[in-house]
């Protein structure tokens, strides 16, 4: 039997889930269904559009422009503030009422998640059956509207829900790829920016099925060892493994939205090692280590993506973490401004039983162990941050 993979997507869910908040607590009216944004403090950087009603979104307000700007697009313009807690109250009865269902959910953010119906096909019948009555059921239990996107892998299933909105159910299966996906302009591919945009463009490459159908060879010399996963994700080819709540247990992560938008590897290297300085004390604190390292980016157009690599050894040092994120960020890098970065530590192990290779340099190990021991017990003493190692910027 084909794997079968859903992708659930809450329609416009910052404002949605502002308008519910609002409609409990006595509210004359749906903000849904007028000039209405979600918008942070006009005088900081969070001053910009995070949501937008289908009214606003038709006067020309567009997520991510400061207010400013949205407001000479409305002449009647509402904004609301963020309600972070309610958002996320909002999300988890999302994922619990979806869990009543099946344990395969792999969240992929606050509203947003994979599940694997393959396992529970024989219990519900029809996919598209199914969810069509999820939809409903979230609808008419929670207040909200969400997309269903239905394929045979997870990249096909996002692409999917990203079809015609609100409120529907869309499929792509392999077999649909080509009539479905092919046609659709270059920019429509999931996991592909901007700046990424342009340089296909560039090589006359404007629809998905023009990457998909091009010569591996010419697209090697300019995008490198990413041209291969392109044209892969170009033909509807990725992963079908959900990654459930279960195994994120074993997880730690730290991000940080940045006051302004980061331009180079450089800068981006700096903020990396600020919060694999913070993971690096967390793990020794829990006396843990670390399998396996990711890296997170979002970038100015709130597009996130994320790499991530095995340790060669187990480690909770700041070194080792931080060596195979710099790998990690220039493999992944597409040259965006980025507004978000951040870091996670999978699969945490309990010991370290650490390999010794032929090609290490144990002293060198050593010494670097011996130095991290010191500078944790200086900046206990008199104070965090009183001493760092420097960074290497390669």
């Amino acid at each position: 039997m084909d794997t079968i993979i859903m992708h659930i997507d809450v329609n416009n869910a910052f404002l949605s889930w502002s308008a519910i908040d609002l409609l409990r607590k006595g509210h004359p009216y749906d903000i849904r269904y007028t000039e209405a944004i979600i918008g942070g403090d006009e005088k900081s950087r969070h001053g910009i559009v995070l949501a937008k009603s289908m009214v606003a979104k038709s006067r020309g307000v567009k997520t991510a422009e400061t207010i400013k700007e949205a407001r000479r697009k409305c002449k009647h313009l509402e904004v609301y503030p963020p309600n972070f807690k309610f958002y996320k109250f909002m999300s988890n009865s999302l994922f619990n009422l979806i869990s009543k269902y099946t344990n395969d959910i792999e969240i992929l953010s606050i509203d947003e998640c994979f599940i694997d119906y393959t396992k529970i096909k024989h219990l519900y019948g029809d996919e598209i059956r199914f969810a069509y009555k999820l939809k409903k059921e979230i609808k008419d239990t929670l207040g909200f509207t969400v997309n269903i996107g239905i394929a045979n892998n997870k990249l096909c299933a996002k692409m999917a829900s990203d079809f015609l909105k609100p409120d529907k159910v869309h499929t792509l299966y392999m077999y649909e790829v080509k009539d479905k996906m092919y046609p659709l302009d270059i920019n429509d591919l999931y996991g592909i920016g901007k700046k990424t945009t342009e340089k296909l463009r560039r090589l006359n490459i404007n629809t998905i099925g023009e990457l998909a159908n091009a010569d591996i060879n010419i697209l090697s010399k300019y995008f490198k060892n990413q041209a291969p996963k392109m044209i892969e994700s170009a033909k509807g080819i990725s992963s079908n493994i959900i990654v459930s709540k279960r195994k994120e247990a074993s997880s730690i992560s730290k991000s940080v939205t940045l006051p302004y938008n980061l331009n180079s590897i450089e800068e981006i290297n700096k903020v990396l090692y600020k919060l694999v300085e913070s993971i690096s004390n967390t793990l020794k604190k829990q006396n843990k280590y670390a399998s396996s390292v990711g890296v997170q980016l979002k970038d100015k157009n709130f597009l996130t993506y994320s790499h991530q690599k095995k340790l060669e050894n187990v480690s909770n040092e700041i070194n080792d973490i931080y060596n195979i994120s710099k790998i990690i960020l220039k493999e992944m890098y597409k040259e965006e401004p980025i507004r978000l970065v951040g870091i996670s530590i999978n699969k945490i192990a309990n010991k370290n039983n650490y390999q010794i290779s032929m090609f290490d340099n144990i002293e060198e190990k050593e010494l670097d162990y011996k130095l991290d021991k010191v500078i944790e017990n200086i900046n206990k003493q008199y104070g965090k941050n009183t001493i760092k190692k420097g960074i290497d910027k390669k």
